[in-house]
């Protein structure tokens, strides 16, 4: 989109007569050789990876659910993700040819003063309402099941989650208690957002044809929105007691150099997005403002859900992959 942006000011200036003012060369058109796509069979193997069953599992500080609201943009906007924002939201990047700017230049001279702009205008606007939904549950596993249990151990929600069909052989479930050791497990779950007006001022300036203004502010409430996840997903690491061994920096965080990962909806290990819809009948996330299309998207659009797993094991993996 920033592409786009800039060949249309290319072009304008063309039209204006601006001295020395020319048009990007053409991009040579890259075309993918095409290969014949043999399936494998998945290999034969156990039916549950080697992931340990002996690892403590911890008391969280309550069973159910809370909610939070009120939370302050100083208190989540130091998980901001710089990096995402400026180089896959905003664009961010030193020119091709190798002259002009650096990128680290640009993050100096572009990046962190336009942050600081949309950030205050953010705080003065009163454009965040950010509020969190979270819970703890009891919980077994059976197979490729995760199994929520009530407080008289009756089933109360089912994920069933892909396996590996080759390497480790790994699933979700098998980083949960199995249901045979007659001991239970604890799972976490969230639903987070920013909230509806943030979403609000990027459509007027949609309607109103600031197509800059609204990538970048678009770009920054989806970060906003993610920054605010890995706050609160901390916060569950610490009430569970595992964040004992948590990165000094930040980028250790985003590297998941720590115990107990969050999974989010529809991407390899948990890709069923069906499956936010048992989420919100045990979150209720509408207590923040927060809903769930038929096409099971969350709405607002700045606002993500997630299960957090203790498991010291627990990583991300892709379901038919052999990591």
């Amino acid at each position: 989109a920033f592409e786009g942006l800039r060949l249309m000011d290319a072009l304008i200036a063309v039209k204006r007569g601006v001295p020395g003012a020319t048009l990007p060369e053409l991009k040579q058109r890259r075309v993918k050789a095409g290969s014949v796509q043999i399936e494998e069979r998945p290999e034969e193997g156990p039916a549950r990876s080697d992931t340990s069953t002996d690892n403590p599992v911890p008391e969280p500080p309550f069973w159910g659910t809370r909610v939070i609201k009120g939370i302050q943009l100083k208190e989540y906007a130091s998980w901001l993700d710089e990096g995402a924002l400026f180089k896959g939201q905003w664009g961010l990047k030193q020119a091709r040819t190798g002259d002009g700017p650096t990128y680290e230049e640009l993050v100096e001279t572009e990046g962190r003063p336009r942050l600081r702009g949309w950030l205050d205008r953010l705080q003065t606007d009163n454009l965040l309402e950010a509020a969190v939904v979270h819970g703890y549950f009891r919980c077994v596993s059976k197979g490729d099941d995760l199994i929520l249990l009530d407080e008289a151990g009756s089933e109360l929600s089912r994920f069933s989650f892909p396996r590996q069909g080759r390497g480790r052989r790994l699933c979700l479930a098998d980083f949960f208690r199995p249901e045979e050791s007659g001991e239970t497990d604890v799972v976490g779950l969230q639903v987070v957002t920013v909230g509806s007006r943030i979403g609000e001022a990027t459509a007027g300036l949609f309607e109103s044809n600031s197509y800059r203004d609204y990538l970048e502010l678009h770009g920054l409430s989806v970060q906003l929105a993610e920054a605010l996840a890995e706050y609160w997903h901390a916060r569950v690491r610490s009430e569970l007691g595992i964040a004992g061994g948590d990165p000094d920096l930040l980028d250790g965080m985003f590297r998941t150099e720590y115990q107990g990962c969050r999974y989010s909806l529809g991407y390899p290990a948990c890709p069923d997005l069906a499956d936010r819809a048992k989420i919100a009948t045990l979150l209720a996330p509408e207590r923040i403002g927060v809903v769930l299309s038929e096409e099971f998207q969350l709405h607002p659009e700045q606002s993500t859900d997630a299960i957090v797993l203790h498991h010291p094991e627990a990583s991300y993996f892709n379901a038919g992959g052999r990591n």
